[in-house]
């Protein structure tokens, strides 16, 4: 099944973003918390690209387990980082045999404390060109692209869409109106594709506060100042998180979004409560 199919029912998609494991026992548990999330009947998975390419493996056989074991329409993350041409020809290849459908093909993070992305040698720079390249060498493949609602780019973002990407997931964000800005910019550029928000609920103090600052994403003040409050407490910061998520879905479940695309952190337990809350059939 092609993502895009997702967004053309009545109700709103239904997507989870997973990390591929890195030992036997991770493993182990990301299958278990697909299994209890599969209850939810999402409409497809997507399962990450670690930095440099050092999960591809484990990538490719996460995604073909997920559609062999669990019948869920799986999603691989493919980025340019340390590919060349020819490497990401074959990674296509590899995908093609294995039966995916969907790549998110993005540009990927530089390595950790390497400021400027910097290209291999007879790799690709930017995500438009490998979601060209793709398109040319294997045009059978549903591409989507990463959106960023707080560093919009809207020029950027229409030359993945004129490239061949046909829907666009957001970054994470947890003000609404940081979306709501975006969608109306592109749709006045002229992107008609679908724009799945991101959300992430929030687990841990510290760990949210590390990755909104590796993605440049902004915590509101309210949020940030109720979080610093609790950051010891882990059942209160996984409750606040919870409240806030429910919260965003809420109101852009009432805006009739494509989707709701969430970031899970291979944990089934704060997912599974937001979306009893949400009413999805779980």
């Amino acid at each position: 099944m092609k993502v895009t199919e997702a967004f053309q029912k009545a109700a709103p998609a239904l997507s989870f973003e997973f990390s591929p494991p890195k030992t036997p026992e991770q493993e182990q548990h990301l299958f278990a918390v697909i299994g209890r999330l599969k209850a939810f009947r999402p409409d497809f998975v997507s399962v990450t690209y670690g930095a440099m390419g050092t999960t591809r493996v484990k990538t490719f056989a996460a995604v073909r387990q997920i559609k062999a074991d669990f019948g869920i329409e799986p999603v691989a993350h493919l980025t340019c980082v340390a590919a060349t041409r020819d490497d990401i020809a074959r990674q296509l290849d590899e995908l093609k045999q294995i039966g995916i459908e969907n790549i998110l093909a993005l540009r990927g993070d530089p390595p950790e404390g390497q400021k400027d992305f910097v290209p291999p040698r007879d790799g690709f720079k930017f995500a438009k060109e490998l979601i060209a390249f793709i398109k040319a060498k294997q045009p059978g493949f549903c591409l989507g692209a990463a959106g960023f609602p707080e560093a919009p780019r809207i020029e950027h973002l229409k030359q993945k869409i004129d490239a061949g990407a046909e829907y666009i997931i957001t970054q994470l964000f947890f003000d609404n109106r940081h979306y709501f800005d975006y969608v109306a910019a592109c749709r006045a550029a002229g992107i008609t594709v679908p724009i799945i928000p991101g959300l992430m609920p929030i687990t841990s103090y510290h760990q949210i506060k590390k990755m909104t600052q590796v993605c440049g994403a902004t915590i509101p003040p309210e949020l940030l100042a109720s979080l610093e409050a609790k950051q010891d407490d882990v059942e209160a910061i996984i409750e606040l998180g919870k409240e806030q998520t429910v919260c965003q879905a809420r109101q852009l479940l009432a805006a009739d979004v494509p989707g709701l695309h969430f970031f899970v952190m291979n944990q089934a337990e704060p997912i599974s409560t937001i979306l009893k809350e949400l009413q999805f059939a779980g």
